[in-house]
């Protein structure tokens, strides 16, 4: 019977200790859950919001296959029907290095320009917690249109142009999203009287969706330090476009006063205007992912 009282108290002691430890591991496991910070899900469902990049980036071992497309000028009509006539493609790919770093190279008609491109993530917007998703962006364009027999003085490193940019946005809830992006940008061959060999731009672009799979989307950018007036024939650029997901893809159709793709040109060679005085483009982007 004393064995029994001894078992019995020794049963007990051990069934506390097994509670209080239990207890004890789920604080210490609560604990550990409250300091992982839940990331917030990408502001924009494409790469692009329209002309101008997104904070959103590829994922590791992802590959995007990139075809955009932007016919003429559609307010010349019947003349060159509608843009038909002198449309630019670009065609090119982007690879996810890592979940935080993309590199991506294209060929466009314009210029035939070749352009590389780097996009990292710097920081996450976090639901409770960090306000805005940080990515840098730099691209590097060759122009291979020069020819040395016009320009018989022209070297390699008058072909290039580069862009730097910090992605600035903040996804304020499923529906709306909205990008701030300053803008570097360095040509080593510009047209002198007509643009500045370094120019500064402050970029804006948001995000509505309006359907389960569907968002319009609205950016601009204007320059900080400008040669614009009566002898430049360069303007902001302004676009707005429209994403259509479908399975594996973001479709997005977009309407711009700029017709070239590549980035140096998007903000520092824009020729179109929306004040009816004609020069507006009408095109589409199309990502494809592997």
């Amino acid at each position: 019977m004393r064995m029994k009282k001894i078992l019995s108290f020794v049963l007990v002691f051990f069934a506390i200790g097994f509670v209080s430890a239990q207890d004890d591991l789920l604080n210490q496991l609560n604990a550990e859950k409250s300091d992982v910070k839940e990331i917030e899900t990408s502001a924009f469902k494409g790469l692009q919001i329209c002309n101008m990049q997104s904070t959103k980036l590829t994922a590791k071992g992802e590959w995007y296959m990139v075809v955009s497309h932007r016919f003429g000028d559609i307010t010349q009509g019947f003349n060159n029907f509608f843009g038909l006539d002198n449309a630019l493609t670009k065609i090119g790919g982007i690879y996810g290095v890592t979940d935080w770093l993309s590199l991506g190279a294209s060929r466009q008609t314009y210029h035939k320009t070749y352009e590389l491109t780097a996009k990292y993530k710097l920081a996450n917007q976090e639901i409770e917690g960090f306000p805005v998703t940080i990515v840098g962006y730099n691209t590097m364009d060759v122009n291979s249109e020069l020819k040395k027999a016009a320009n018989p003085g022209v070297k390699f490193n008058h072909r290039l142009a580069y862009t730097t940019q910090l992605l600035i946005s903040r996804k304020f809830s499923d529906s709306f999203s909205f990008e701030v992006t300053p803008v570097y940008l360095h040509k080593n061959l510009y047209e002198y009287g007509l643009e500045q060999k370094d120019q500064f731009f402050i970029g804006s672009g948001a995000r509505y969706k309006v359907a389960k799979r569907m968002s319009v989307n609205l950016e601009y950018a204007a320059r900080l330090a400008t040669t614009e007036g009566s002898m430049s024939p360069y303007h902001n650029p302004l676009t707005l476009g429209l994403d259509i997901e479908t399975g594996g893809h973001v479709f997005q159709l977009v309407l711009s006063n700029s017709q070239p793709m590549n980035d140096v040109a998007v903000y520092s060679n824009t020729t179109g205007r929306w004040d009816g005085k004609r020069q507006l483009y009408f095109g589409f982007n199309m990502y494809r992912v592997f």
